[in-house]
């Protein structure tokens, strides 16, 4: 098995954004390199992408329920009051805001290695106890 990694949102949009090839093919590529057991997603995570699939992409609603039970196979954090709390307290710590916070305090929750986003608030080079935020399409 290699690294834990927590993939944000966006990562996941891309693989069906036909708008944005390069992002696209990216986004599997990485993905595809991951075994099961490694991908980690969180509750905030599967509904984030859901919303932005069908409303942003337009992704029929039906493609975008069968997306979530595909990546609901992997590994998922419940977000659950404990990693709330956290999010809260790093979000006041290190100044950011609560919604990348929760993405941190999610990964971290579950032992991931890497964090895989495009999201320059989780400031990608930057660690997070023994976690890297990286940016897969930099």
């Amino acid at each position: 098995m290699g690294i834990r990694t927590f993939v944000d949102t966006n990562v996941l949009v891309y693989l069906f954004d036909a708008a944005d090839e390069a992002r696209r093919t990216r986004a599997h590529d990485v993905l595809d390199d991951l075994e099961f057991g490694e991908l980690v997603l969180s509750t905030q995570v599967l509904q984030e992408f859901y919303v932005t699939a069908t409303q942003k992409l337009e992704l029929e609603p039906e493609v975008a329920v069968n997306a979530l039970a595909s990546l609901a196979k992997n590994p998922v954090v419940v977000v659950d009051p404990p990693v709330i709390f956290a999010a809260a307290s790093r979000s006041l710590s290190d100044r950011l805001n609560f919604w990348d916070a929760l993405i941190i305090e999610s990964a971290l929750s579950a032992g991931c290695e890497r964090l895989l986003t495009e999201d320059r608030g989780l400031r990608p080079g930057s660690t997070f106890g023994s976690m890297r935020v990286e940016n897969p399409f930099a």
